[in-house]
């Protein structure tokens, strides 16, 4: 409520700097300035106050979080060049998986990403990363028991404050980082204001011969280049010093190779062929996004708001080797997937009293979704042996349309000045081939012990419906008597996901360290999972029917003069028990087994660790270093998901330097060595609940940027 309070009074008193000229109270003189200096001071610093305002929108009483600012960024091996989510990797909790997929505490997935408090619809589930961390001002990761306005994607919220032209004032940047595996990233990234106005535009192309994780432990991936073009822009117009119309908009178009395994021995005769080399198999996968948002933010007498109108298409098309995959597969499938969402959110927030500050608000999306699978397959004999070596043709399609709508309200109360309690209530409705509907409370209570030690606990209740999309029974009967032939058991649509959360932790500064621990846990029914089923690289969603996911997390942070660093260490056990929905894809063995038996979840590590450490040597050089730790993932036992693979450490060592080049002034040059031990390390073996194939953490790469502002 205070920081609410502070905005209203600082834009309250900044409002004359848009709209009348200021007096000389020296001299009594009230001819104004030059206009361009009154405008250009007066819309920065309304801008500054709008931020504040919008931040006010957004509490995190109760939940856990974690900042990532613009110079943990750039300290980073390969700063600002570095993926979304390889930079997520820093927070506790984090891990990393193949295909640059994340979890969270012990979720797949099931991140919402909100930038400048706005929710940007998920895309589907592919290898490319949308955002570009040069946009990228601050990044906090909120989990835990979160307030009554977060819902939906709730394993963490990622919500990214972008950088701005009022505040950059006019100029831009241009590089290039270059290096190992024939990587080459040009950026491009323009900032400028002009009275009102402002913007903010980054661009970069990626190429690299490591699109995907390697699905063998060698240095140089087979078949596995990539090209990424992404962009992204937030233009904005303060129509007065209460009110703020933005754009926010971004694009990627992504083009990965499949790499291949050699070695491999086919299992299918293809006409009159019996032999092919797997290390020439040529299959590709395409991803393109496009999403806006347009935001208008502002206040109405005592209360802030801001209401969104946004759009996101996604489109996915899997193209595989059609003679290779049937021969090694039998079956080979083009598979595509396109999905377009509109929504509307709107947040309100309201201060009753000294006390009591009031959050409400809404959202609603729409999604129609498309998928198609044009598969090639051979006809089998009743005892499943191929039966002719003439494939046949096999078309099947989804359209589905989807809604979704929630709504919110949550009281924040300030219990004198060392206690503050947060009470929501969360309602959510998604409608797909079913309706479900859930009523959340939320609880969230922070206490300041001292001036330097804060504690908080909370519990919520979550509802996560599915990805939207979904296998029929006529879609699998088409495929019987072939070689791509699978069980009906007749659950094939997806539930959403219900759960409790409790979670509560201190965080304790000490001088220039900053220290926290935090505890978790879940208990969850229809438990939603997902697995890479078949030979196209596309994720499909499943339910089990209980689940339990429990941990701890430790971090460590220290800031002073030259040297900064950190560390965190998170404990969690992710188990299930039950597939209840999509059992076409599970051999039955596996089936009867989990049917009965708590196991663990495929993406589920017991420890992990992140660190990281930087020295400033002078004003223009720093040195730095962090590494990833993982106790490894699971893979098959004795029983499915048994056993884990072996621990990994990756260490990344980097040197940056500020030089002045003639006439082109400063210039950052840094260098950064990743993997610099060069371990070889299995993030996947092939093996597991939902794994399709092997992966493999990055080898040794030597990368350099150049980086030129203007």
């Amino acid at each position: 409520m205070p920081r609410t309070l502070l905005a209203f009074s600082l834009a309250c008193a900044l409002s004359p700097a848009l709209a009348a000229p200021a007096a000389d109270t020296t001299t009594g003189d009230t001819t104004p300035p030059s206009p361009p200096q009154v405008r250009e001071l007066g819309t920065v610093d309304v801008s500054a106050a709008l931020d504040l305002s919008r931040n006010a929108l957004s509490p995190d009483t109760g939940s856990s979080q974690y900042v990532i600012d613009r110079q943990s960024i750039a300290q980073l091996p390969l700063g600002a060049s570095t993926p979304v989510n390889q930079v997520l990797l820093q927070a506790p909790g984090v891990v990393q998986d193949s295909y640059g997929g994340l979890h969270v505490r012990g979720d797949h997935g099931n991140l919402q990403y909100r930038i400048n408090g706005v929710i940007v619809p998920e895309s589907i589930a592919g290898f490319g990363q949308t955002l570009d961390a040069r946009a990228v001002q601050s990044m906090t990761l909120l989990d835990g028991a979160l307030p009554a306005q977060y819902g939906l994607r709730t394993a963490a919220v990622v919500d990214i404050t972008t950088r701005s032209g009022h505040q950059l004032g006019n100029g831009g940047s241009v590089g290039l980082t270059g290096g190992s595996l024939g990587t080459l990233n040009p950026n491009l990234a323009l900032w400028g204001s002009n009275d009102r106005w402002s913007g903010f535009f980054t661009a970069n192309y990626l190429e690299s011969d490591a699109g995907i994780e390697n699905p063998t432990a060698s240095r140089t991936p087979i078949h596995d280049h990539t090209s990424q073009l992404k962009s992204f822009g937030d233009v904005s117009y303060l129509v007065d010093a209460d009110t703020r119309l933005s754009l926010l908009f971004g694009t990627a178009n992504n083009r990965f190779e499949i790499p291949d395994v050699p070695g491999q021995s086919p299992q299918f005769g293809y006409l009159d062929r019996t032999d092919f080399d797997s290390s020439l198999l040529d299959a590709r996968q395409r991803e393109d996004t496009r999403f806006g948002v347009l935001a208008l933010q502002g206040r109405l007498g005592r209360s802030d708001y801001q209401v969104s109108l946004g759009q996101r298409y996604t489109d996915l098309e899997y193209t595989p080797d059609r003679v290779g995959e049937l021969m090694f597969n039998g079956v080979a499938s083009d598979v595509t997937r396109r999905n377009r969402a509109s929504t509307l959110q709107a947040d309100f927030a309201t201060p009753l009293g000294d006390v009591h500050t009031l959050r409400y608000g809404l959202y609603g999306s729409f999604e129609r979704s498309g998928s198609g699978n044009d598969a090639w397959v051979f006809p089998v004999d009743a005892e499943g042996g191929q039966a002719s070596t003439t494939p046949l043709e096999i078309r099947d399609a989804n359209r589905l349309t989807a809604r979704t709508w929630s709504a919110y309200v949550q009281d924040e109360w300030s219990l004198g000045e060392a206690w503050t309690l947060n009470l929501g209530l969360r309602g959510d409705r998604y409608q797909l081939d079913r309706t479900e509907s859930q009523l959340s409370p939320r609880v969230g209570l922070v206490w300041q012990a001292t001036g330097n030690t804060v504690v908080h606990a909370g519990y919520a209740r979550y509802f996560t419906p599915p990805a939207t999309e979904m296998i029929t029974s006529e879609n699998i009967a088409r495929f019987d008597g072939t070689t791509n032939a699978v069980p009906d058991l007749g659950n094939n649509t997806p539930l959403a996901e219900r759960s409790d959360y409790f979670d509560a932790g201190v965080q304790q500064t000490l001088g220039a360290w900053t220290l926290g621990v935090d505890a978790y846990y879940r208990k969850v029914r229809r438990l939603q999972d997902e697995g890479q089923f078949g030979s196209a690289l596309v994720y499909s969603t499943f339910n089990l029917a209980r689940g339990r996911v429990k941990g701890v997390e430790f971090t460590l942070d220290y800031r002073a003069g030259p040297l900064s660093t950190y560390f965190n260490l998170a404990a969690s056990q992710a188990v299930g028990k039950g597939i209840i929905t999509s059992q076409y894809n599970f051999d039955p063995n596996d089936l009867a087994y989990i049917a009965d038996h708590y196991v663990h979840l495929d993406h589920d590590q017991t420890l992990a660790a992140s660190g990281g450490i930087s020295y400033a040597l002078g004003e223009r050089t720093r040195l730095g270093a962090d590494y990833l730790f993982g106790s490894g993932m699971r893979r098959d036992g004795e029983v499915p998901n048994g056993d884990h693979l072996p621990a990994y450490f990756q260490l990344n060592l980097s040197v940056a330097h500020d030089f002045t080049a003639g006439r082109l002034g400063d210039l950052h040059a840094q260098l950064a060595v990743l993997n610099a031990l060069d371990r070889s390390y299995a993030l996947r073996d092939g093996s597991g609940i939902g794994v399709g194939a092997p992966q493999f953490g990055p080898r040794r790469g030597v990368y350099l940027s150049l980086q030129k502002d203007f």
